[in-house]
């Protein structure tokens, strides 16, 4: 099994998204790569872990190991696990320095991502990178 951020970087998300033409392609890919996270255990869905401001339910737990930030996500929309997935591509496995230096907005920004979405999943993907940067802070 493949591993965000290791095996499956923000590199290769710029890389793969620009193959396709439309939007829909692009949103079926999300969700395809929401599909290959590694399943969380329903024990770490707890209030604790639940992040406010989506839409969706969305679950974050993280682990530091060797001073690098694991995370294991969850929620119960299936384009927002993609969106997860995207978001792990680039800060899953990294020291909090890196995740703190890394340009998630240019990220974005360089697939596209934002204008495509609505504004409460826009938000909530934000939600889920303010956890994540506060964890590495």
């Amino acid at each position: 099994m493949k591993t965000f951020g290791i095996d499956i970087t923000s590199a290769d998300i710029i890389d793969n998204l620009s193959f396709f033409d439309s939007w829909d392609d692009r949103y079926r890919y999300i969700i395809d790569l929401g599909k290959e996270l590694p399943a969380m255990d329903t024990i770490d869905h707890i209030d604790e872990n639940l992040i406010r401001g989506c839409q969706s339910k969305v679950w974050l737990s993280s682990e530091n190991r060797a001073g690098r930030l694991y995370f294991n996500v969850d929620s119960d929309a299936f384009i927002v696990k993609g969106l997860l997935a995207i978001v792990m591509a680039a800060y899953n496995g990294k020291t909090p320095e890196e995740i703190r230096a890394f340009d998630i907005q240019g990220f974005f920004e360089s697939i596209d991502l934002m204008r495509h979405l609505s504004t409460t999943r826009g938000s909530g993907l934000q939600a889920m990178v303010a956890r994540i940067q506060s964890l590495a802070a």
